[in-house]
């Protein structure tokens, strides 16, 4: 593999104290949110009831939720569901109400305000128990992801660099919920996918510069590791760069034209993006510096070990 000669000549390490800064001071606030307001936890984790409904004619979903909030259904969430004819509507957990009597009560609120036809379409119930496990699954799935990560990396590359990685991601994560919560915009199971998803974008961008900073260390023999790491960076940036802006178009348009069902999706993996890219510029390869990474380390045991018989037979 050839190493690609780029026009690029930017000076990361001249911002390495500063973006560590930065990224500490995200951190924080991402956790102190996270302690203070919390997550918004969507009806996936807390439990309640689920209803979808059809109208023969177009609906007005501002209008369904003010309906439902004067007949007292608090923290209602009213969603589009395909079409503009279709309507699904989140209830929080309804004490001492089983959801045929909820949906009943629903749909006479809907029927006795609507100029049209109202059919009920499905209606289901999640049980605080299964949200209490879907909470616990989800976390256990990041933890185990990002442990595996790290044992990948060691393989392939050197554990300063599987550390960097690990730190990266964890990064990545930390502030992607940090945003959700202090927008507080609905965290569900869509956007635990999507945390995930972000896991695996920024690994990828990460391993692309891993694999250019050793090979660079095997051929850059007489720069030192702040150069090498610098110099992979800028080779890499093209690339990174291309693939978070055709990631982000792809994105944005989810965003604004996918519904509202899945918002919470696209905008936790448009953050993701932005920090990924970020971190594995600033994060990752400062990490392994910080590790103290060399040539030495990242040398195959095979050609150490034919240099030495190669001495022996002198």
């Amino acid at each position: 593999m050839h190493i690609l000669k780029s026009n690029l000549n930017i000076d990361f390490n001249r911002f390495r104290i500063p973006a560590s800064i930065f990224s500490a001071i995200l951190l924080l606030a991402s956790a102190v949110s996270i302690g203070v307001n919390g997550l918004v936890l969507g009806l996936d984790f807390t439990g309640g009831t689920l209803i979808e409904v059809r109208y023969e004619q177009d609906a007005n979903r501002d209008q369904i939720q003010s309906q439902l909030e004067k007949a007292g259904f608090d923290k209602t969430v009213v969603q589009y569901f395909g079409t503009s004819k279709d309507i699904t509507i989140r209830l929080a957990p309804q004490a001492g109400k089983k959801s045929a009597e909820i949906g009943d009560s629903v749909l006479a609120v809907l029927k006795a305000d609507a100029a049209t036809n109202v059919v009920m379409r499905r209606i289901e119930f999640v049980g605080p128990a299964v949200g209490d496990e879907l909470a616990e699954q989800g976390g256990l799935a990041m933890l185990v992801a990002l442990i595996f990560i790290m044992l990948y990396v060691s393989v392939r590359f050197e554990w300063k660099f599987a550390v960097g990685s690990v730190a990266a991601l964890a990064h990545d994560v930390l502030i992607t919920m940090g945003l959700f919560s202090v927008i507080q915009m609905e965290f569900n199971l869509t956007v635990l996918a999507a945390i995930l998803a972000v896991i695996g974008y920024s690994l990828n961008d990460t391993i692309v510069v891993f694999d250019r900073i050793r090979e660079n260390f095997l051929k850059l023999r007489k720069s030192d590791s702040e150069k090498i790491v610098n110099t992979s960076l800028n080779q890499t940036l093209s690339r990174t760069l291309m693939t978070s802006i055709t990631t982000l178009l792809v994105l944005v348009a989810l965003f604004f034209l996918g519904g509202e069902l899945i918002h919470g999706f696209a905008t936790a993996l448009i953050a993701g993006v932005f920090v990924g890219t970020y971190s594995s510029i600033y994060v990752a390869s400062n990490v392994a510096l910080i590790l103290g990474i060399t040539k030495e380390d990242l040398m195959p045991i095979e050609v150490e070990k034919e240099g030495a018989d190669q001495d022996a037979l002198m």
